[in-house]
């Protein structure tokens, strides 16, 4: 449905797309970088400092994460006519081949963030006791563990710190193309900026290595799979990181419930924005009904108001880390 809509934008729009591609970089004109997602947004305004020369827009601003995000004609128009464009380049994103065949735009540096991981991207993982998505075949016996189902990419590269650190380089080095004159300035922000993030991931690694317990417990969508394979921790979660799935089965609740009992956890994580439900019935199914329930932050969803108030990457992966170091003890 979503690649439908793009089309129809697409075909609607066609001409405009054409006319508002300008050369990018061009002397008078401000460099113009579009994101997808919040981090990447942070990213390039973390690496830009304080360049006036620079607009930055993110697409998803307004709490839609990506899996549900459908671009509007103005966003196609915003892509068309960037000197940038970055993009998680996962299944969610399957709309942007479509916008960028007909950008027209030659001169536009593309940053795809699984692209850039290569062979380093990871496969999303059903793991034992998680619901996932069966298909529609009445005949396929999907609780034999030898049924395979089709691999997807975990998408949610973001939330490993030692990636962000290779996007932040490849962001910084599309910056410099398009504009050379601040190039030293660029590389400056990027390498202090680079830094922090390198020692935040050592305190991670830290955290993890003097933990009490190495399992985390998710009563949500679980999208921290190259976190957990950063620090070398294990995880069982209700769903996948990329699950449109809402309502966990009572084989998956009693799965979890026995899981926290016989590994002795104190808490259950759940995602920001979620209602805590799921959450709030796994701890109940367990023995001492007494975990506590966490919050740990996608950055999947992070709006423009949140942007205003002060929300950055780093901030965020430091809470997120504090959450961590609770949940193991």
């Amino acid at each position: 449905m979503k690649k439908i809509i793009v089309l129809i934008l697409l075909s609607v729009f066609a001409v405009s797309l054409v006319s508002c591609v300008t050369a990018p970089g061009s002397d008078n004109s401000k460099i113009n970088i579009v994101t997808t997602i919040f981090p990447q947004y942070d990213w390039v305004r973390q690496i830009a400092g304080s360049s006036e020369n620079i607009e930055i827009t993110l697409l998803q601003d307004n709490g839609v994460d990506l899996h549900s995000y459908q671009p509007k004609a103005s966003d196609i128009i915003k892509i068309s006519s960037c000197d940038m464009f970055i993009f998680v380049g996962g299944e969610s994103d399957g709309w942007v081949d479509d916008v960028l065949k007909t950008a027209k735009n030659d001169k536009m540096i593309k940053i795809d963030l699984l692209e850039i991981l290569g062979d380093d991207a990871k496969e999303e993982e059903i793991k034992e006791g998680m619901e996932h998505e069966h298909e529609e075949d009445g005949d396929e016996d999907h609780d034999d563990p030898d049924h395979e189902h089709e691999a997807e990419t975990d998408e949610h590269v973001w939330l490993s710190l030692k990636n962000a650190v290779r996007f932040c380089n490849a962001i910084k080095e599309g910056m410099v193309r398009i504009y050379p004159q601040n190039a030293d300035k660029y590389e400056s922000n990027c390498s202090s900026y680079v830094k922090k993030l390198e020692e935040l991931d050592e305190k991670y690694a830290k955290a993890a290595s003097s933990a009490k317990t190495k399992t985390l417990l998710f009563g949500d969508r679980f999208p921290f799979r190259y976190m957990t394979e950063d620090y070398g921790l294990d995880y069982f979660a209700a769903f996948t990181g990329c699950s449109a799935e809402s309502e966990a089965s009572f084989e998956t609740v009693r799965f979890l419930a026995k899981k926290i009992d016989d590994l002795g956890l104190r808490s259950i994580i759940k995602l920001e924005g979620s209602d805590g439900r799921i959450a709030e019935t796994i701890k109940t199914s367990t023995s001492s009904k007494d975990q506590e329930i966490l919050t740990l932050n996608s950055l999947q969803s992070t709006t423009s108001v949140q942007i205003r108030d002060g929300v950055t990457y780093l901030g965020e992966m430091e809470k997120n880390l504090e959450v961590i170091k609770k949940a193991l003890g």
